[in-house]
């Protein structure tokens, strides 16, 4: 679960991710002197303006979700659980055998001062992102991958910044297209929120409609074209 494991091909960017995450989280947390700030920004600045330099003009690829995939290694640049995305906390993910069988997902992520609410709590948008990643990828390690319809999240109680969080979820059932999940996070064994969901199996044709014509009408690359080839096959193989 650590970030720029030996062999990850991610490494570098998410070493990248772990650095952007150090600033934010003393930007957004503590009191900094303006000169140190405009030192800080103009530095920044120069980096900025070579990584756009020599960026590729065409999207970063990404591979196509598989049940048998290691949860944590799911969606690498995710906003949620992706080590190698800045914005992402990041939540850590792992698979478990649950009630007969089934694979279920269990994780745990400690949120920062960006992801405050009301004072010391965590916002509750966050959580409910966290929970539709969650739900999510229960799903696909059921085999039973879809797009979110409904999520319906409970606040139970305030969930505190700077605190191991234990997160769980698991596909419990479909009716039809209907995918039916639920999920909780639990702070020292007390249930803080839970959620459930209604996803929509989405067939590889429809899915593939939706990720061209979304790509066909985007100002920029949104996706490669070996993910649209991916696409149009059976995740299951």
């Amino acid at each position: 679960m650590s970030e720029g494991t030996a062999g990850d091909p991610d490494a570098a960017l998410e070493q990248l991710a772990g650095a952007m995450r150090r600033i934010s989280a003393v930007a957004v947390g503590h009191p900094i002197a303006d000169d140190a700030l405009g030192e800080a920004t103009e530095a920044l600045l120069r980096v900025a303006d070579r990584l756009e330099a020599q960026a590729e003009e065409r999207k970063r690829p990404r591979a196509q979700p598989h049940p048998a995939t290691d949860p944590g290694r799911l969606f690498p640049c995710s906003p949620v659980i992706g080590t190698a995305n800045p914005v992402a906390p990041p939540a850590y993910v792992w698979a478990v055998t649950g009630e007969g069988g089934q694979r279920e997902i269990r994780g745990r992520v400690t949120f920062g001062y960006p992801y405050e609410g009301p004072p010391t709590c965590v916002h509750g948008g966050v959580i409910a992102e966290l929970f539709d990643e969650l739900l999510g990828s229960a799903n696909i390690i059921a085999n039973q991958p879809g797009m979110t319809g409904t999520l319906t999240v409970r606040y139970r109680k305030p969930t505190p910044l700077f605190a191991p969080l234990d997160l769980q979820a698991r596909y419990t059932g479909s009716d039809g297209r209907k995918v039916y999940t639920s999920g909780a996070i639990f702070h020292d064994g007390e249930l803080t929120a839970e959620a459930e969901g209604i996803f929509i199996a989405m067939p590889p044709g429809r899915m593939l409609d939706i990720v061209t014509t979304n790509a066909r009408e985007a100002a920029v690359p949104v996706v490669d074209d070996e993910f649209i080839e991916l696409i149009g096959e059976d995740p299951a193989g």
